[in-house]
């Protein structure tokens, strides 16, 4: 027997949300970021640098394993960086810039992954048990009117989430496994009515996770769904979809396995119990500040809909999104890979959120909504004065701090950024006049602030503090130092530097990176300061003569000594 439903939603709450103003606030935050931008340190450049190193790859089977000058990725993933190779192989040739080239496919998935949500959670909200109360007399929520009402919200919840904003304009395997995890996530929601896009969501899901670094967490979610499905209490999915279901995760549990061991994707990073409170006290941390605002919604919406907990499974609007977002937090506790990890659990907290809505009083929306406007207009006004300061030095304490932390930095005033926050500015303003004022409750307002702000806040810092933000994140300063030295060398050897850096000096300083022991000859050497002591181990130092040593102008700690070679005496 069905459950109660706490959702009590009159057919007016359920009103469309315009699309046009819904697709305008996806692309305010998708496109920030990714457009007119340095690769930043560190997993940003180093992934990049693997894409680079693809294109010498002479023989397919380097494709199987990439390197970087010797050096292996962090994670087993390979799709990501096939994909970004590929897309600067396609689009080089026509004049497009080899990063934000390599950036296309990453935009792509963020924009899939926005979309993933979407229609998962639309799917889910149509389940019976997901439905509002029936009034006596009509009047409530249309079932299709609702279950779309809730997935704007749950859309509006995914982009207020602050931990996704940096990771989600990287180019990492972390927003390729956040995209095929939120695929998964969707295959499985219109698995009972959806038969192909919801197997070919499955399919590109499952085996993308594998390829991307995530081969546990695809068999897990797999292996799990499996096992539901073969427990009986499907009243709400028919025996041919669980059939169906049933054959197509059994068979790609099956090639999941077989491509991770083919090409040796298992690598477990399992980490010890953590004894200490100061390891605990950090995973706390990162989850409240990573996943907010979406984790005290999804608390709420646990607690109102508490009596449907018990028969979970059977309740798939609150199962499914437990399980998608139960694996990387179990990963996170268990792993380093730490807030990489929490970022797959993202989504399904997003649809958790949005089952909070229609729970909610006219007090707690209020709340909500001035909260919001105050949270993110003070951080709006922040940015505006700390970019006036860095223009004009007025005021004089901000223009003094970006002064200490980013010593050498001369701003650059760029018309389009200061147009685009500008507009971005004005829209938030107009938007607050409106939530805050007198309107008809609809069930996707308490979420359109949040999302806004967010939104607004990162198109400011794409915008305003882009220049700096490049000068302070990037190699590009320290490299365009170096290049002064060096010139146009046709190489340079390296001793000490990581991933990162390698990238950096192929991509920044145009110049093809050597190994010091080796057979190249360069007439340039570069050597992390921290290895000095293991270079004459390395080469013979009668041949080399020290002629700058080049700091990161915001990291004392990452500085580079440059030598030239002599002729030997």
């Amino acid at each position: 027997m069905s459950k109660p439903s706490p959702a009590i939603v009159t057919q007016d709450a359920v009103r469309r949300l315009p699309r046009w103003a819904l697709l305008l606030l996806c692309a305010a935050y998708v496109i920030p970021g990714y457009v007119g931008r340095e690769p930043w340190k560190n997993a940003d450049i180093a992934s990049f640098g693997y894409m680079l190193a693809l294109l010498d790859a002479a023989h397919w089977r380097q494709w199987l394993s990439p390197t970087l000058m010797g050096m292996v990725p962090e994670s087993s993933a390979l799709l990501p960086y096939w994909l970004g190779a590929w897309a600067m192989q396609a689009l080089t040739p026509l004049g497009w810039a080899p990063d934000f080239a390599a950036r296309l496919p990453f935009a792509l998935m963020l924009a899939g992954t926005l979309a993933a949500t979407w229609y998962a959670v639309y799917h889910l909200a149509r389940h019976p048990g997901a439905q509002p109360v029936a009034f006596a007399f009509g009047g409530e929520a249309e079932p299709l009117d609702y279950a779309r009402a809730l997935a704007d919200g749950s859309l509006l919840a995914l982009i207020a989430t602050l931990g996704l904003a940096q990771f989600s304009h990287e180019t990492t395997p972390a927003l390729a496994q956040l995209f095929f995890g939120t695929l998964v996530f969707y295959g499985l929601a219109a698995l009972p009515t959806r038969a192909v896009p919801s197997s070919l969501a499955l399919l590109a899901g499952l085996t993308g996770l594998t390829l991307s670094g995530a081969p546990a967490t695809a068999l897990i979610y797999a292996t799990l769904s499996v096992l539901a499905l073969a427990l009986p209490g499907h009243e709400h999915l028919s025996a041919a979809a669980r059939r169906r279901g049933l054959l197509l995760l059994t068979v790609l549990v099956v090639v999941c396995v077989l491509l991770a061991l083919t090409l040796a994707l298992f690598r477990w990073d399992i980490v010890p119990w953590r004894s200490s409170w100061t390891d605990w006290r950090g995973l706390v941390k990162l989850a409240l500040w990573f996943t907010w605002p979406a984790w005290p919604l999804a608390l709420w919406t646990l607690w109102r809909w508490r009596r449907q907990l018990p028969g979970v499974r059977q309740q798939r609007h609150l199962g499914l999104p437990l399980l998608i977002a139960g694996v990387p937090l179990i990963n996170t506790v268990a792993t380093l890979a730490g807030d990489r990890a929490l970022l797959l659990a993202l989504p399904a907290l997003a649809a958790l959120a949005a089952l909070a809505l229609p729970t909610f009083s006219r007090s707690a929306s209020s709340l909500i909504d001035w909260f919001t406007v105050l949270f993110f207009t003070g951080w709006a006004i922040v940015i505006w004065v700390v970019w006036v300061a860095m223009e004009t030095g007025v005021p004089a304490q901000p223009a003094a701090n970006v002064a200490r932390l980013a010593p050498g930095f001369a701003p650059v005033f760029q018309w389009p950024a200061f147009l685009a926050a500008a507009a971005g500015t004005l829209a938030w303003i107009a938007l607050a006049r409106w939530r805050t004022g007198r309107h008809r409750t609809a069930l996707w307002k308490s979420m359109v602030l949040p999302a806004a702000g967010a939104a607004l806040c990162w198109l400011l810092l794409m915008t305003l503090w882009l220049p700096a933000l490049d000068y302070a994140r990037s190699f590009a300063p320290q490299m365009r130092e170096i290049r002064a030295l060096v010139g146009d060398a046709p190489c340079v050897q390296v001793h000490g530097l990581g991933a990162p850096q390698v990238a950096a000096v192929r991509f920044h300083g145009r110049w093809q990176p050597a190994p010091a022991r080796g057979l190249t000859q360069c007439p340039w050497l570069l050597v992390d300061v921290d290895a000095q002591s293991s270079l004459p181990a390395t080469v013979n130092l009668n041949d080399w003569q020290l002629e700058a040593r080049v700091r990161r102008p915001t990291d004392d700690n990452e500085s580079l000594m440059v030598f030239r070679r002599i002729a030997p005496r």
